[in-house]
């Protein structure tokens, strides 16, 4: 099961490159092509992602992956999760550093 991070990673790329296919998308996030196409149906079934004919390829059956309104409100909530966690793990650790500091300080 692809993780949140893997999910923001993978709608970050798509909403930076939405030309890329499966397999450089794979190759992007060092992930396994079946691993990148599992997550690109999940996100398909979800509504966050469509495709679309790449109206500029020259190859008219290039596609294109296009967050849709709901893609991009989940893209935002994923990131101010991942955010939010990392906050909390920086001031955890701060406060170790302090307290670690304090600790030599005192030796």
């Amino acid at each position: 099961m692809p993780t949140d991070r893997q999910y923001l990673q993978l709608l970050k790329q798509l909403h930076a490159h939405p030309h890329l296919n499966q397999r450089e998308l794979a190759e992007q996030m060092d992930i396994s092509l079946g691993k990148a196409n599992y997550c690109m149906r999940a996100l398909m079934e979800k509504g966050l992602v469509k495709l679309e004919n790449f109206s500029q390829a020259e190859n008219k059956r290039k596609y294109a992956y296009l967050l849709t309104p709901a893609g991009i409100e989940e893209k935002t909530r994923i990131t101010l999760d991942f955010l939010k966690r990392k906050q909390t793990e920086y001031d955890a650790i701060k406060l170790e550093i302090e307290a670690l500091q304090q600790e030599l300080g005192h030796a």
